[in-house]
């Protein structure tokens, strides 16, 4: 059974975000996966993580990992939130015609 819980205009608009937010994170975790140093200030280092360690640098690569990983579990949530939106507009094209 399918439910439509939004207007056509809340689910273009969720496609557009979702299309944006996809781009966007996809971007941010190439860029994380590939330690840009312009991002360094990004990632949860603590001077806590330097010091102890006999390897900084391998613990700075895992941070700038870890952030990356995220950012592309953001972005497929993303991925099915647009889903969920192109199925509204579809639901909402089918109610449409069915009424005239």
């Amino acid at each position: 059974m399918r439910v439509l819980f939004c207007g056509p205009k809340l689910a273009a608009c969720g496609i557009v975000l979702s299309t944006w937010g996809v781009v966007m994170l996809g971007l941010l975790g190439i860029f994380f996966i590939t330690h840009s140093a312009g991002l360094i200030e990004d990632i949860p280092l603590q001077r806590e993580d330097l010091y102890p360690d006999p390897n900084p640098p391998q613990r700075v690569y895992d941070l700038y990992n870890q952030v990356g990983y995220n950012c592309f579990i953001a972005a497929a949530i993303y991925v099915v939130l647009g889903a969920l939106s192109c199925c509204q507009m579809r639901l909402n094209k089918k109610k449409e015609y069915l009424v005239q």
